[in-house]
């Protein structure tokens, strides 16, 4: 797949890219800039590309949990 084929994404995904770039081109962002950002926000949120099976792993989904020091046991 050649760098920057965007066929290993999903229709959401290419949806939420046209969204992003859209919304920074209103802000006066040059194209070719607002759509290296958009890909570049969908990856970060989505992890970039397709994704199945059950070994996908979203890191930061659950809050490490705290012990106070005097709850050791």
């Amino acid at each position: 797949m050649p760098q920057g084929d965007k066929s290993a994404y999903t229709d959401k995904q290419k949806r939420q890219a046209a969204h992003i770039e859209k919304s920074y081109e209103d802000k006066g962002v040059s194209e070719s800039e607002a759509e290296a950002r958009a890909w570049a926000t969908v990856n970060k949120i989505s992890g970039g590309g397709k994704k199945s099976g059950s070994g996908v792993h979203h890191h930061g989904e659950h809050k490490a949990t705290r012990r106070r020091s005097d709850d050791r046991r």
